[in-house]
């Protein structure tokens, strides 16, 4: 796979956060580009994004800072506005391969409510985040529609890369969009693997963001006088 960054050197290595796209996909491919590249109209779109928001120690449902919701805003309603059924895939805290219901590593329930009213649509929760029964889901979504993955760290695998919840992953959807920068450096099965069984991937505004300012940092770095 390619990286949409790649370090010049060793010493500036250190300060690229590398995102792995398919080998089909051009190198810096974004959200946009890979509308100019395909027709999105219909064609379901997974998105990877950081859905790890802080909940209330009072009752462990209510998210108490939406900053991270926000983000992802406007990558997923420029998608919606393209016609594309966009799924969100997130992990949630670090349950290490267990089923947690509440609380910081437990499912993505608290964020469904607040998110629906961030994007104006309703967004669809399913209990897995691979499987034949979330595939049946996402082959009835229609252009506009959005459907959260349940916390993709309940596997084990996740956090391996491995290839089995990558495939399962990758038969959600036609297209892979990356937006999740605080986990852009790992090699997950949710941030890497799963690209090289999407058509073509791409970064969303966030990373494609933050990415084109590490690159101006350590290309053209500002100096202390």
């Amino acid at each position: 796979s390619n990286d949409i960054v790649s370090s010049s050197n060793n010493s500036s290595s250190n300060y690229r956060r590398c995102y792995h796209s398919t080998s089909q996909s051009l190198a810096k491919l974004n959200v946009e580009g890979l509308a100019s590249k395909v027709d999105l109209t219909n064609a379901r779109v997974l998105m990877r994004v950081d859905l790890n928001v802080p909940l209330s120690s009072e009752d462990s449902t209510t998210v108490t800072d939406d900053t991270r919701l926000r983000a992802i805003v406007p990558t997923t309603k420029y998608l919606l506005d393209q016609g594309a059924a966009v799924i969100l895939c997130s992990h949630f805290g670090r349950p290490k391969g267990k089923i947690i219901e509440t609380g910081k590593n437990g499912r993505l329930n608290p964020v469904v409510e607040p998110l629906s009213k961030l994007l104006g649509v309703e967004v669809k929760k399913v209990d897995d985040c691979m499987g034949e029964e979330v595939e049946a889901e996402a082959s009835k979504l229609a252009g506009g529609e959005v459907m959260l993955l349940e916390n993709t760290r309940f596997y084990s695998g996740e956090t391996k890369n491995d290839d089995k919840l990558s495939a399962g992953l990758g038969r959600l959807a036609d297209y892979f969009v990356m937006d999740a920068f605080g986990t852009a450096h790992r090699a997950h099965s949710s941030t890497a693997g799963v690209a090289s069984h999407m058509k073509l991937s791409a970064a969303g505004y966030l990373l494609d963001k933050e990415l084109k300012y590490l690159k101006g940092a350590v290309d053209d770095p500002v100096r202390p006088l």
